[in-house]
């Protein structure tokens, strides 16, 4: 099977409104693409739509069109998140036991049919909408389609791995704490997450009624806006719905985090590519450094405070009924909210508002936030041996944004070495949205992104690139210990410029140590990459003075590479300036 490429809601729409294509057509492609892909990632789908259905709905809307009606989403397919209501499909929010029929779609799908658009299915999501990972769901776990060791994000997992492996164009999610935004980060994709009130969330299961959002992923601005501009309208049904508005926003002046608020949880990689996104930012306005510890205290109170109860109040009833029912991870977390006091409530709202007033606040001295969307990523493997503590982590930069009523739209920002995505969120003020969308199309014309990895097709092993400096290169002493590992050359590079290189004394065969220093230098490497198992017996045969930690190279990425204890430069030769080990050897 051949990797899928994405598609264009604009292109497709417009193409079906021309007349250029059908959307019959469209719909066989469509259901093309998700067999060939279903093999790979069946978790993608709790449900999905018969053949019969989604080619009835597609003959039907070329009849629209040929009758002159003008569908702005014209045979457009799209997935739904299974805690939205579709008629026709079960409504599970991936909890079998909780599984019910709608009579009535949401409000949001009775929109996008209007307009023209198919629902292809329902899609894998964390149960209840618990969770930021997507590994938290009896019908499996859709997995990151760049590298399936890691996750793809959640609790919207199955519409980002939708989108992100180009089985449709658009899908929607939902974000109460960051669901529509970090999947979005971790696939290179577009999460749009509306200002409250701004889409109906009528046949939305809760997480927490209060701040629930629903999302959309996309794979680029121009297919968000359009969505956006089919869906965003006042529902009077919905208690939660207002006004459609849209406020001006010029991001002249743009907020981010101190240097030392900034925590990226170990991975140098993403530390550098919001570097990176922040000097794209300031081509064009000033970078302002604010303090986000009121924000992060209001992002404590969804999951540390009395909003657990508006997620226990969701799913009382089968809490008490049924509690085994519910995924353990998400049981422990409901179960909190049975003890919270109406005083704890009020408590929490007022030192809400306090936080409130500050956030509304800071915009007074800047026009729009710019924070990562995550500070790391992680393994499968990972969340499931700490589900709890990782997933706290994904969403330090997203979970205060529903509470204090903001607008945000997380975009790509670069990719690390593994192929997972980096990305950055613009936040504004309520009712920016539209403007958060003109100012993120100006940063990706500045960032010069790369080139989208290729999809994960089959299990990647996992590997590991190790820079090595001195006796593992080719043609020295030890570099069999590299062959017989079946070590692969990735290159020759060069580290960043600040490193000093030592001929460590009375070392057999002769060894260079390499030492980080701010007036060093870059020294020359070379790379190569390694299976797990091999890196951690590799690993396991260096001797002291010298260590396996990690080295930034001169183009801002980092691998594993040759540390040295203080103890290495004891006697040493400083050879820095010959540039590398090889030159020093070659002098001698």
């Amino acid at each position: 099977m051949t990797d899928l490429n994405r598609q264009s809601v604009t292109a497709i729409a417009d193409a079906v409104s021309s007349g250029q294509t059908a959307a019959l057509a469209v719909a066989e492609d469509t259901l093309a693409r998700i067999e060939a892909y279903d093999a790979l990632q069946p978790q993608i789908w709790i449900s999905r739509a018969s053949r019969e259905d989604v080619l009835c709905a597609a003959r039907k809307v070329d009849a629209r069109i040929a009758a002159g009606e003008k569908l702005p989403l014209a045979g457009v397919a799209y997935a739904v998140k299974d805690n939205i209501d579709v008629a026709g499909l079960e409504t599970t929010a991936a909890c079998p036991a909780f599984a019910y029929s709608p009579e009535q779609s949401a409000g949001v799908i009775e929109r996008l049919d209007a307009a023209g658009a198919i629902c292809v299915g329902k899609t894998n999501l964390d149960q209840f909408a618990t969770g930021l990972v997507g590994v938290r769901s009896p019908y499996g776990i859709p997995r990151n389609v760049y590298n399936r060791d890691y996750v793809s994000g959640g609790s919207s997992s199955g519409s980002s791995v939708a989108v992100a492996a180009g089985l449709v164009p658009f899908a929607l999610g939902t974000d109460t704490a960051g669901s529509g935004r970090v999947p979005a980060a971790f696939q290179h994709l577009i999460g749009f997450k509306p200002t409250k009130g701004r889409w109906s969330t009528r046949g939305l299961v809760p997480a927490c009624r209060s701040i629930d959002c629903i999302t959309v992923f996309t794979d680029t601005i121009a297919d968000a806006r359009r969505v956006d501009e089919s869906i965003a309208a006042l529902d009077l049904a919905d208690p939660w719905s207002k006004p459609l508005a849209n406020a001006p926003l010029t991001p002249r002046r743009i907020g981010v985090p101190r240097p030392d608020q900034r925590v990226f949880f170990g991975d140098t990689q993403a530390e550098y590519l919001y570097d990176r996104a922040l000097a794209a930012l300031s081509q064009g306005a000033e970078i302002v450094e604010i303090d986000i510890d009121p924000l992060l205290e209001a992002a404590q109170l969804l999951y540390g405070g009395p909003w657990v109860a508006e997620r226990t109040a969701a799913v009382e009833a089968l809490l008490k009924s049924d509690p085994d029912a519910i995924d353990p991870t998400v049981r422990g977390i409901v179960e909190a909210g049975l003890d919270m006091k109406a005083v704890d409530l009020w408590n929490g709202i007022y030192r809400l508002a306090e936080l409130k007033r500050h956030a509304d606040g800071l915009w007074d001295g800047i026009d729009m936030l710019a924070f990562p969307t995550t500070g790391t990523t992680y393994r499968v493997r990972e969340l499931q041996a700490s589900p709890v503590a990782l997933n706290s982590n994904l969403g330090r930069y997203t979970n205060f944004v529903n509470l204090l009523d903001m607008a945000a739209i997380a975009v790509p920002a670069g990719m690390r070495g593994n192929g997972t995505g980096f990305g950055i969120t613009l936040i504004g003020p309520a009712d920016t949205d539209r403007a958060l969308m003109a100012a993120a199309e100006t940063y990706l014309d500045a960032a010069d992104l790369p080139s989208l990895p290729p999809l994960d097709m089959e299990d990647t092993m996992e590997s590991v690139k190790l820079a090595v400096v001195g006796a593992h290169l080719k043609d020295m002493p030890l570099h069999w210990q590299l062959t017989s590992r079946d070590a692969t050359f990735v290159g020759a590079f060069e580290t960043a410029p600040n490193y000093r290189l030592y001929a460590i004394a009375n070392s057999t065969p002769p060894k260079p140590a390499l030492v980080h220093s701010a007036d060093g230098a870059a020294i020359k490497v070379e790379v190569y990459e390694l299976d797990m198992e091999a890196f951690g017996s590799f690993t396991a045969e260096v001797p002291a003075p010298l260590a396996i930690g990690t080295v930034t190279l001169s183009d801002g990425s980092s691998v594993k590479g040759f540390v040295s204890e203080p103890r290495a430069t004891e006697a040493a030769e400083d050879i820095t300036h010959l540039g590398g080990w090889r030159a020093f050897i070659a002098g001698g």
